[in-house]
C-alpha cells in the first residue's frame, strides 16, 4: 500500500469518525457571527432540552445499527411510553417511570427475539412492532381522545426542573450517554455488538453469543425509547398521542451522519452525539431566521444523510481497494 493511499484511508478514517464534529463546529461558528440570540445561554439550553429525548433514541438506534440492524419502532414506542407514563404517574414516582419501561423493554425483548431466532428481517419485525405499539398506544387513550395528565409532583419536576441552569433531564440523559459510551468501548457485550456487525459468521466462530447480542441491543433501543417518552412527558406534564412520527427516520438520519456505518461493524456513540446535536442546531436556526417553514429542517437533514451515505460508500470501497 502506497504512502498516498495509507494517507487516503486514515482521512477517511477521520472524517467518518470527527466528520459531524468538524461540521457542527462550523455550523455554530457561523450562527454565533449571523444570529446574535443564538449566542446566548437561554438559547443554548432550549437546544440541549429539545436534544434530549431525540439523543436518547438515537442512542438506542447507534447499538441496532452498529450491528447491522435497524429498528422502526422506537417512534410508536416513543409516545406510548410517554401515555403509559402519564397514565401510570398517579401511583407515584415509580410507577411513571417503570411501567413505560417494563411494556417498552418487552417490546424490544420482542423484536430481539424474532429477529435473533427465526432470521427474520430486522425492517418488516420492527416495522410490524411500530404498527403494533402504536395500536396500544391508541387502545390505552381511547383511540387518542383521552389525555393522561401527569399527577405526580416529583415525576413532572423530573422534566421542567433544573440544577446549574441545565434541566433535569439534559443531566439524565448526559449520564445514560457517558454510561453508552463506557458499554459500547470497554464492555465485552460493546466488542460483541462490533463483531457481530462486522461479520455475524465471523463473530459466532470466535464464541460471540449473537443471539443474545442481537436481543440484547433491540431491548436497549426499546428501553431508551420509552425513556425518551417518559421524560418528555415529564416535561410536557401530558402522555401526548399525537408525537413521535417520523422520529424513527430522525434516530436513523442522526446515527448515519454521525459516522455510524448502515451495513454495520464501525460506529460511535460520540458521532452520534454530534448528529443529534447537528440536526438540533439546524432547527434551531431554522426558528431564529424565522420566515422558513420548519419543514425545512427535513430538507436539510435529507441532504446532509445523501451526503454522508455517498461518503459512506467511498470509504468502504476504499477500504476493500
Amino acid at each position: 500500500m502506497t504512502v498516498l493511499a495509507v494517507a487516503q484511508r486514515r482521512a477517511g478514517t477521520a472524517f467518518q469518525r470527527q466528520g459531524a464534529l468538524a461540521v457542527l463546529a462550523v455550523v455554530v461558528l457561523i450562527a454565533f457571527g449571523a444570529f446574535p440570540n443564538f449566542r446566548s445561554l437561554d438559547n443554548a439550553a432550549t437546544i440541549l432540552v429539545a436534544a434530549a429525548p431525540p439523543m436518547l433514541i438515537a442512542l438506542g438506534m447507534t447499538f441496532v445499527i452498529i450491528t447491522g440492524g435497524i429498528d422502526l419502532s422506537v417512534g410508536s414506542l416513543y409516545v406510548l411510553g410517554g401515555v403509559l407514563a402519564a397514565w401510570a404517574s398517579p401511583y407515584g414516582l415509580l410507577a411513571a417511570i417503570a411501567v413505560p419501561l417494563a411494556v417498552c423493554g418487552a417490546i424490544g425483548l420482542l423484536n430481539g427475539a424474532l429477529i435473533a431466532y427465526t432470521g427474520m428481517a430486522p425492517f418488516i419485525v420492527t416495522l410490524a412492532a411500530l404498527l403494533g405499539a402504536r395500536g396500544l398506544m391508541r387502545a390505552v387513550s381511547d383511540e387518542g381522545s383521552t389525555t393522561y395528565i401527569v399527577q405526580n409532583d416529583a415525576f413532572h419536576t423530573l422534566g421542567t426542573g433544573s440544577l446549574l441552569g441545565i434541566g433535569n433531564q439534559v443531566w439524565l440523559v448526559a449520564i445514560i450517554v457517558l454510561l453508552g459510551m463506557v458499554v459500547l468501548s470497554r464492555t465485552r457485550f460493546g466488542n460483541a455488538v462490533y463483531a457481530v456487525g462486522g461479520s455475524e459468521d465471523a463473530a459466532a466462530l470466535m464464541g460471540v453469543a449473537v443471539r443474545r447480542t442481537r436481543i440484547g441491543v433491540y431491548v436497549l433501543s426499546g428501553l431508551l425509547a420509552g425513556l425518551a417518552g417518559t421524560i418528555n412527558a415529564a416535561k410536557l406534564g401530558s402522555g401526548v398521542t399525537v408525537l413521535g412520527a417520523g422520529m424513527e427516520l430522525d434516530a436513523i438520519a442522526a446515527v448515519v451522519i454521525g459516522g455510524t456505518l448502515l451495513t454495520g461493524g464501525a460506529g460511535t456513540i460520540a458521532g452520534t452525539v454530534a448528529g443529534v446535536l447537528l440536526l438540533g442546531v439546524i432547527q434551531n436556526l431554522i426558528n431564529q431566521v424565522g420566515d422558513l417553514n420548519s419543514n425545512w429542517q427535513q430538507v436539510i437533514s435529507g441532504a446532509f444523510l445523501a451526503l454522508v451515505v455517498v461518503a459512506q460508500t467511498y470509504l468502504v470501497r476504499l477500504r476493500r481497494t
